[in-house]
């Protein structure tokens, strides 16, 4: 019964911005942004990750009030700092800033850079801008 309140409770929490980062092949991290019944927001930070076993998804969900980012944000920061400085100075962790899409998010990957080399080649083929205005011009108006 527990588990159903915290559902419905969730639900009534309207979700003002979200950003999903797909982590693998079987985990994503969704970053939500949420308002309370007195206009106030959260963050959601939620683990989803695959079953093995069945189509079934296992989740694990963090509530960070805004009281707590900047305490949150300097503890993340500084662990990560330690692991890649003071365990991990030679690994290359930039190696691992692909991300996992599937085929469909490809294409539209593929159709939005094909759309900005389009809009970027009509930039460069456009007319330069005429030069702006000197202050004594204006004065002359």
């Amino acid at each position: 019964m527990a588990y159903e309140n915290n559902n419905q409770q969730e639900r009534n929490n309207d979700s003002i911005f979200s950003k999903r980062l797909k982590a693998g092949k079987r985990r994503t991290y969704f970053f939500d942004v949420k308002t309370t019944r007195g206009n106030d927001y959260f963050l959601t930070i939620t683990e989803s990750k695959k079953r093995f076993n069945d189509n079934g998804y296992d989740r694990h969900k963090v509530f960070l009030y805004k009281e707590d980012f900047n305490k949150f944000l300097n503890a993340l920061t500084e662990t990560i700092n330690y692991v890649k400085t003071e365990l991990m100075p030679d690994f290359d962790f930039d190696a691992y800033n692909h991300d996992y899409s599937d085929a469909r998010e490809d294409e539209q990957d593929s159709d939005a850079v094909e759309a900005v080399a389009v809009v970027r080649s009509e930039i460069a083929e456009a007319p330069a801008p005429a030069p702006a205005a000197s202050s004594e011009d204006v004065d002359k108006w």
